[in-house]
């Protein structure tokens, strides 16, 4: 086995629970698995059976993104401690770059997404993983701050971001428990922020 110059805190959560701006806040390299969505045109993608939105793509099923590719930057990002990761943009459904990340020298890194809880067993497995956390919110607030986040980077027409939220609103319940099923420690904003500050050797 490699030696690992880094491991891997794991933010999951419902879709606008804030894992984004919290991982911001951490202060720690992030790794944005939402970049690992498959290309919009991908033929294999899952797409909604039923309702009013039959039809179009599912990006909140988890067979609409690459868990291995994730995973292996997780793995080159802990071994090398830089990779080369891709840019998606949502409004333009298929990515359209490559970035790099570099983690300087630091011993932990973020790796958050909506999908986060499928890389923590694999993740764990490697040891990898130095932590995973569920960020939970109320259902209420959860709804508005994905709402306005999803409008005002104009991802999808209004009235599918407001079908979407009200259905993602009914199964913010299910995608927690479905996280600590998988590993994840449910805790809110300032909990996580606790734990990993906790655990910075810089912070001690």
């Amino acid at each position: 086995m490699s030696v690992l110059l880094a491991q891997v805190i794991v933010l999951a959560g419902p879709s606008g629970s804030g894992k984004s701006r919290l991982a911001e806040r951490l202060g720690l390299p992030v790794l944005r698995l939402d970049d690992f969505y498959k290309d919009g045109d991908d033929p294999s993608l899952p797409r909604i059976t039923e309702g009013p939105n039959a039809g179009i793509v599912d990006w909140d099923h988890p067979d609409s993104w690459l868990p291995d590719d994730a995973l292996a930057t997780m793995r080159e990002l802990c071994e090398r401690g830089r990779a080369d990761v891709p840019v998606y943009e949502i409004a333009r459904n298929g990515r359209t770059g490559w970035r790099p990340v570099d983690l300087g020298g630091a011993p932990l890194f973020v790796a958050e997404g909506i999908f986060a809880p499928d890389v923590v067993e694999p993740a764990r497995t490697a040891d990898l993983l130095a932590a995973a956390y569920c960020i939970r919110r109320s259902t209420a607030r959860t709804f508005w701050l994905r709402l306005t986040r999803d409008l005002r980077e104009r991802r999808k027409p209004p009235l599918v971001l407001v079908r979407r939220g009200l259905a993602l609103a009914r199964a913010q319940r299910g995608v927690v428990a479905d996280a600590v099923a998988k590993g994840c420690e449910p805790v809110s904003p300032t909990e996580a922020l606790e734990r990993v500050a906790g655990m910075r050797p810089d912070r001690v």
